[in-house]
C-alpha cells in the first residue's frame, strides 16, 4: 500500500512544489513506483514535469466533480515510474462547486483508495492556504511533509501548520501525521540560516529532515525547461539533495515497517 504524502505550508515560496516534483522525481529514480497529484490551482508541478495544456484533457477539476476516472485523467511521465494527476486554473472553481456536497472534504480520498496498491508513494502538492483542496489532500493523505524555509517567520507559520493538522487528525483523519520538515533554499553562509535550522532543530527534533535542499540556481532554471532539477542537472547540489532526502525518507519508511514487525510479534 503506497505511502501518501501531502507536501504543505500554507506560506507561498518555500519550495512546496519544487520539493513535490523533485522528490517525486528522485523516489522514482530510486525505482519506486510514484503517482503525483497536482492539487494546486497554479498548476506548477504539471508545467514543472512537461505537461503541456493540451496533454490535460483532464485534470484534478474534472477529478473532483466527477467528470471523469483516476485512469483517464493520470498521464505516464517521460521518468520511468512517475505518473502525473495533472492541474488546470479551472480547478479554482472547484471549492465552490463542491461546497455544497455532503463528502465534500474527503472526495479525493474515496476516489485514490481504490488505487493506493499500484502505487509505492503518492505525492500530493497543495496550494499555499487551508482551504477545501488542502483539507482534501489531508484526508487522503497518512502523512505530512513540509518544506520550510529558514527566515525570520518560519517558526511562526510552523506552529499554525502544525495546529491544523493535529485539528484534521482529530476530527477528520486518525491516521493522519508529520513525516518530517525539510528546510529548503538552505544557505550555509548565511547566520539567519543556521540560526532558523538550530530553533527547528530544537523545536521538533528528528522530525526534522537531516537533509537540507541547498539555494542552487539550477533548481531555479529546471522549471522554465519543463524538467524536475535531476534531468535538467543531475549533477547540481540541488540534485544531489533531493535524491539524498529520497533516500532519507525510504530509509525512515525502512525503519518504520521494521518497528511495525517487532510490535506485531510483541504483541
Amino acid at each position: 500500500m503506497a505511502r501518501t504524502i501531502v507536501i504543505a505550508n500554507q506560506k507561498g515560496g518555500v519550495g512546496k512544489t519544487t520539493t513535490s516534483v523533485n522528490l517525486a522525481t528522485a523516489l522514482a529514480a530510486a525505482e519506486r513506483r510514484v503517482l503525483l497529484i497536482d492539487m494546486d490551482p497554479q498548476a506548477n508541478a504539471s508545467t514543472g514535469l512537461g505537461i503541456s495544456k493540451r496533454q490535460r484533457i483532464f485534470n484534478t477539476y474534472n477529478l473532483l466533480i466527477g467528470e471523469c476516472t483516476l485512469g483517464q485523467v493520470l498521464i505516464r511521465t517521460s521518468i520511468p515510474g512517475l505518473s502525473i494527476i495533472p492541474s488546470s486554473i479551472d480547478l479554482l472553481g472547484a471549492e465552490v462547486e463542491l461546497v455544497s456536497l455532503e463528502n465534500r472534504s474527503s472526495i479525493l480520498r474515496d476516489i485514490i483508495d481504490p488505487y493506493v496498491d499500484m502505487f509505492d508513494y503518492i505525492i500530493i502538492d497543495c496550494p499555499p492556504s487551508m482551504g477545501l483542496l488542502t483539507l482534501n489532500a489531508m484526508i487522503a493523505a497518512d502523512s505530512v511533509l513540509v518544506p520550510l524555509q529558514c527566515e525570520y517567520y518560519a517558526l511562526e507559520g510552523l506552529s499554525y501548520l502544525l495546529s491544523s493538522i493535529h485539528k484534521i487528525k482529530r476530527t477528520h483523519n486518525p491516521k493522519l501525521s508529520l513525516f518530517g520538515v525539510v528546510l529548503t533554499m538552505y544557505d550555509k553562509r548565511s547566520s539567519l540560516c543556521q540560526m532558523v535550522a538550530k530553533d527547528v532543530r530544537q523545536f521538533l527534533g528528528d522530525k526534522v529532515f537531516k537533509t537540507e535542499i541547498p539555494r542552487n540556481s539550477k533548481v531555479s532554471e529546471a522549471p522554465s525547461h519543463g524538467k524536475p532539477v535531476l534531468i535538467y542537472d543531475m549533477k547540481s547540489v540541488g540534485s544531489q539533495g533531493y535524491m539524498n532526502l529520497a533516500r532519507e525518507i525510504i530509509q525512515k519508511e525502512n525503519t518504520m515497517s521494521m518497528d511495525i514487525a517487532v510490535d506485531g510479534k510483541v504483541g
